[in-house]
């Protein structure tokens, strides 16, 4: 099993279009599976949302692994202890939420690093992401195999824009619309004026800190002109979104209106 470049490397690699990706978010290794087949750049597994364990991220790892696209796990919580846990399962993308400082863009810096640059505890012969041991000087290398990307998704965390990107071994910087408009006081209005403004300015600090910005953005046309401003790379969609709605268009085809709002109030 050989290493696949993070999304931080992929970033960095001759690129003409934002990568697209999609939130897997079901907790299904199938469902991970056919997403990784699709022909998108890179998937987020996500634990901080989802009904997702360490077994079942795994599973999910080893789904996507069989395909050329590039995984990508949130955690839960900005934490050492998960952190490592994930990393130790083969995870080489780590996305951490709810980032509104420098310092706690530095914690997550340091947790997933081996010492003396960081605080990630020691246990490559007992895990994946070492290989159990097969890949010669891991210890050493791991830097190279890890990429971490920091979500800003406050009010906070837009202000502090510049000095979270600058942070060093801080690869990527990653905006949430949804928590930023609640955060502003517009809960469920991610497409608010102000929320739009406060996302492009948190590009043009990340950008010019020289880190690559990404956004999250299920709207087409919303993406396409966070695009125009200078998203890297960009979520498109969510596995249990596609679902959802696909299964409504059945219904609304199929179903009377009558019946199908009888049944939407259980």
């Amino acid at each position: 099993m050989s290493f696949r470049l993070t999304l931080a490397q992929a970033l960095a690699g001759t690129q003409r279009r934002p990568l697209a990706g999609m939130w897997v978010c079901s907790g299904s290794p199938l469902v991970a599976e056919i997403c990784a087949g699709a022909g998108l750049d890179w998937l987020l597994i996500d634990m901080e949302h989802s009904p997702n364990g360490l077994e079942s991220v795994l599973a999910q790892l080893q789904a996507a692994a069989a395909y050329p696209v590039t995984p990508v796990v949130r955690v839960p919580v900005n934490d050492t202890v998960v952190l490592k846990q994930v990393l130790d399962l083969g995870a080489q993308t780590v996305l951490v939420p709810m980032v509104s400082s420098a310092q706690e863009a530095q914690a997550a810096v340091e947790a997933v690093r081996y010492p003396p640059r960081g605080r990630r505890g020691v246990g490559s012969a007992l895990a994946r992401s070492a290989r159990w041991n097969r890949t010669e000087g891991y210890l050493t290398q791991a830097d190279e195999h890890v990429a971490l990307i920091v979500q800003i998704e406050t009010a906070a965390g837009v202000q502090a824009a510049g000095e979270i990107a600058a942070v060093d071994g801080v690869d990527a910087v990653f905006v949430g619309p949804s928590d930023l408009a609640a955060s502003m006081g517009v809960l469920g209005q991610q497409s608010h004026p102000d929320v739009v403004a406060a996302v492009r300015q948190t590009f043009e600090a990340v950008r010019a800190a020289g880190k690559p910005v990404g956004v999250n953005a299920f709207d087409p046309q919303v993406a396409k002109g966070y695009a125009d401003d200078g998203a890297e790379f960009i979520l498109v969609g969510a596995d249990v979104a596609l679902l959802a709605r696909g299964s409504e268009a059945l219904a609304a085809t199929w179903v009377p209106e009558v019946e199908r709002a009888e049944r939407s109030s259980y």
